[in-house]
C-alpha cells in the first residue's frame, strides 16, 4: 500500500492540488453539512459534476447552489429505502457513469433504541441505506471498468464495536442495547461492507476502499444531550479537525492517482493502515455474513427495478 505526501495537517484542497477532475462525475451522500459538503465543493472546484445528496431536494439545492461548479442536487433520504431507490431513479436518467461514489453521510442518535422499518436506526441508516444504494449503482460502474468507490466508517469500527463485532441476534432490537456500541457497529458493518465489495469487484477495475476521516467538528452529535454538545463547542477546536482537514482522506482516496487499483483497504489520515490489536475490520468470513444479512434485510428494495 503506498505512503504519501499528505498526513493529519492536509486539506481536501492540498490532497487535489493539481488534479484536473474534468469529466468526472462523483455522487456523494450527506453534501449539505460537514465532511460532505467540503468534499462536494472540492471535487466541483477541480473540475467533477458532482451528484449531492440531501435528506430533502431542498436542503440539497441551497448546497449545490451555494458552491463554485457543476453540482446536481438530488434528495435522498437513507433510512427510507423508498427514497434510496428514488435517488437511483434520478441518476439513472441523468444516462452517466460514476467515476466516485462516496459513501459519506452517517447519524450518531446518541440515546435510546429506534428502529427503522424493524431495524436499529444507526445500521439502517449508516450501512444498509447505503448497501442498497451502492448495489443499484454498482453496473453501471462495472461496465464502465473503472471507478472508486469510498465508505466513510471511522475508528469507532474497532474501538466501540461489540466484542463479537457484528451481533447479528441484535440488529432489531432484541438484546441490549448501547448507543456507543451501535454507533461502532454500523462503522465496523461499513468497513466489513467495503472489504467484501473490494473481493467481489476484483477484476473489474472498481475499487472499494474505507477510511476514517477523524474526529471532526461537524453537526453529527445535534442529537447529543446538552452536555456533550456544550463540551464540543468549548472544546472541539482544540481536538477536533476542521472539515477541510476531515475531508482530506476521502477525497484523496476517490481521486489521487498513486491510489490507482488500490482496494480493500483501510485509510486513516490520507494513507492505509493495519489495525494492531484484536477487531474485525478484516474479518472476511463476517464480511460475507454482513452481505448476506443485509441481501436478507432489503431483499424487496433489492429486486426492485
Amino acid at each position: 500500500m503506498p505512503n504519501g505526501l499528505f498526513g493529519p495537517d492536509s486539506t481536501a484542497e492540498a490532497v487535489t492540488q493539481g488534479l484536473d477532475l474534468s469529466g468526472q462525475t462523483a455522487l456523494v451522500t450527506g453534501c449539505t453539512s460537514g465532511l460532505g459538503y467540503e468534499t462536494m465543493r472540492v471535487l466541483a472546484l477541480r473540475g467533477a459534476r458532482v451528484i449531492g445528496t440531501g435528506r430533502t431536494l431542498e436542503k440539497a439545492e441551497a448546497a449545490c447552489a451555494s458552491v463554485t461548479g457543476d453540482t446536481v442536487p438530488v434528495a435522498l433520504e437513507l433510512s427510507e429505502f423508498e427514497s434510496v431507490l428514488a435517488c437511483v431513479g434520478a441518476v439513472r436518467e441523468m444516462n452517466i457513469n460514476l467515476d466516485m461514489l462516496i459513501l459519506n453521510a452517517g447519524i450518531n442518535t446518541f440515546g435510546e433504541l429506534e428502529l427503522v422499518n424493524g431495524i436499529e436506526r444507526m445500521f439502517a441508516v449508516n450501512f444498509l441505506g447505503h448497501f442498497v444504494l451502492a448495489n443499484h449503482l454498482l453496473p453501471g460502474m462495472r461496465t464502465a471498468g473503472d471507478g472508486r468507490i469510498v465508505h466513510v466508517g471511522s475508528r469507532s469500527g474497532y474501538t466501540q464495536a461489540p466484542t463479537v463485532g457484528i451481533d447479528f441476534d441484535n440488529l432489531r432490537g432484541e438484546g441490549s442495547f448501547d448507543p456507543q456500541e451501535a454507533y461502532g457497529r454500523s462503522k465496523l458493518a461499513n468497513a466489513l461492507f467495503s472489504l467484501e465489495l473490494a473481493r467481489r469487484l476484483e477484476g473489474s477495475g472498481v475499487t472499494s476502499n474505507v477510511i476514517h476521516p477523524g474526529l471532526v467538528q461537524t453537526n453529527i452529535a445535534r442529537t447529543a444531550p446538552g452536555w456533550i454538545r456544550t463540551g464540543f463547542d468549548l472544546l472541539g477546536g482544540f481536538v477536533a479537525k476542521t472539515p477541510e482537514l476531515g475531508a482530506a482522506t476521502q477525497v484523496y482516496v476517490a481521486t489521487h492517482p498513486a491510489l490507482e487499483g488500490v482496494s480493500g483497504a483501510y485509510f486513516e489520515d490520507c494513507n492505509p493502515v493495519r489495525v494492531s490489536g484484536e477487531h474485525h475490520m478484516f474479518n472476511g468470513d463476517m464480511a460475507r455474513l454482513l452481505w448476506a444479512e443485509a441481501e436478507s434485510m432489503a431483499t424487496s428494495y433489492l429486486t426492485a427495478a
